[in-house]
């Protein structure tokens, strides 16, 4: 029998606790199919799942890993008991929910993250140590037939910035002197004015650019000129922003896959790309971040029947002479089984192995090559950002690099494929493309980010592919002090 503390308490389905925790009523067709808590170190409670199978948790610690740079936090590992046995899980920043017993677990936000709060947004509205979701064992995370992959290209097309990661992109991690900012929702690459932003769940559009519904509460809602917001059935925010263009008005109602606009880099950006974010009430009180990288991740499955999927995120920061461990652990194979990680360095080095270790020398962003191949013989590839920061320039943005390709799919033989990059906090000296198929380096010229939203910003150009296959392009460009920025696509050609 699990032994409850004095700080136990049982949730019942409509019940609103002494403790400020929450549970949805009754499932309906639109209701979440999880699940949410949140709760302290030591304290315990009883969640009964959506259906009805009761469950007994309790938080027994969490440890929150931080670089050595800013001190931000990179991974939150939370031990819990569950129906009295230990489980270790680790929150978001693109883990996927664990299936422990009989219950499928997730943490999607740790109480370090609010360091970044300030009295003017407040994203995850969350008042305890962690917050917490359980799913049925056999649940879907999401049911099939109420979501939609948001964006119509390939998964990790491009760069992306995931729940809970510290900014990065379009500008560095930021300069000693300034708060860490730890990103929320799902930052998604694309190629500006090409790839097309659609609806990924049936609603209706309460805010679109400057105007929203009268009855729509701010929070969760803050319109702004490149935003659109979507209301769907649970009450649920979803937030499409930094569109270049939109295609919806306030009051329209909505289909999945409907086309909504084209991703670009308006708002408070200067790289293209799909901030997604889905807002809910959560046990707080408080409108907060309905972590959404399941959902995504399981709709894509859904929708595209990958064979298998590379995963070398996120993103990792660190001093000259440090040692970087490289993940690929969150892969996923269809199958069931990847039986070969390859990493291939920017210096030309290799290692074998679903976790390595690596040494950067010198300041740079460094692209490393993840391959994985399963037992049924399938490939890809991912890359993994590591960004070496000079100790000379730690009082500047640190110089990064963004490229994407458009089209993603359906790419074939002597078909031109458009690929965009852009450089950040550097001089505007060029940058060199390696197709990766033999026909020599190409340079190009982008801004710079001279001017954050110029439509010229990107330096476009196009290319012919000869043969079939997957094309590992790569794009540098020099940085400050001598620093090289390297970045990487994986272009993937039909016959």
């Amino acid at each position: 029998m699990y032994q409850h503390s004095i700080y136990c308490v049982m949730l019942v389905m409509g019940i609103q606790s002494t403790l400020g925790i929450h549970i949805a009523p009754a499932v309906e067709p639109h209701e979440p199919r999880h699940r949410t808590v949140e709760l302290n170190i030591g304290e315990c409670v009883s969640v009964q799942l959506v259906d009805n199978t009761m469950v007994h948790m309790k938080l027994v610690d969490l440890r929150e890993a931080r670089d050595s740079v800013r001190q931000a936090i990179r991974e939150a590992r939370l031990t819990l008991e569950i129906d009295g046995q230990p489980a270790i899980i680790q929150a978001a920043n693109y883990r996927l929910p664990k299936l422990i017993g009989k219950v499928q677990v997730d943490c999607t936000a740790t109480r370090g993250l609010n360091e970044s709060v300030d009295g003017r947004d407040d994203p995850w509205g969350l008042r305890k140590d962690a917050r917490i979701r359980l799913w049925p064992a056999r649940s879907a995370w999401m049911p099939e037939g109420q979501i939609v992959y948001p964006l119509k290209q390939r998964w990790f097309a491009s760069a992306t910035q995931m729940g809970n990661e510290p900014s990065f992109v379009d500008g560095g991690d930021a300069p000693l002197k300034r708060k860490t900012y730890y990103h929320y929702g799902l930052d998604i690459g694309g190629c500006e004015g090409l790839t097309e932003v659609v609806a990924a769940t049936d609603g209706v559009v309460v805010s679109a650019g400057l105007e929203k519904l009268p009855d729509v509460p701010s929070p969760p809602v803050a319109e702004r000129y490149d935003v659109v917001y979507i209301r769907d059935q649970r009450n649920w925010y979803y937030r499409y922003s930094h569109l270049k263009l939109f295609d919806v008005r306030v009051g329209d109602k909505v289909s999945m896959g409907q086309k909504i606009g084209l991703v670009g880099k308006e708002g408070a950006t200067a790289w293209s790309h799909l901030h997604f974010d889905i807002k809910a009430m959560q046990p707080s009180g408080k409108w907060g971040i309905e972590e959404g990288y399941a959902f995504l991740w399981e709709t894509y499955q859904r929708q595209y029947r990958p064979k298998l999927i590379a995963v070398a995120r996120p993103h990792h920061l660190c001093w000259p002479g440090e040692k970087v461990v490289l993940d690929g652990s969150r892969s996923c194979s269809a199958t069931g089984k990847i039986n070969h990680f390859e990493w291939t360095f920017t210096d030309g080095h290799k290692a074998a192995g679903e976790r390595v270790e690596h040494t950067y020398r010198e300041p740079g962003q460094y692209s490393e090559i993840l391959k994985i191949i399963d037992t049924s013989g399938n490939i890809d590839y991912d890359f993994a950002t590591v960004l070496v920061i000079d100790r000379k320039l730690v009082d500047q943005y640190s110089p990064t690099i963004h490229a994407s390709y458009w089209p993603t799919f359906g790419n074939r033989v002597g078909q031109p494929v458009t690929i965009k990059v852009r450089s950040y906090f550097a001089e505007a000296l060029g940058e060199t493309w390696d197709f990766g198929d033999g026909t020599g380096p190409t340079l190009v010229r982008s801004d710079a980010n001279a001017n954050r939203h110029s439509p010229d910003g990107y330096a476009v150009t196009t290319h012919e592919f000869e043969k079939p296959g997957d094309y590992l392009v790569c794009v540098t460009h020099p940085g400050k002090g001598g620093a090289v920025m390297t970045t990487r696509l994986c272009v993937h050609i039909e016959p």
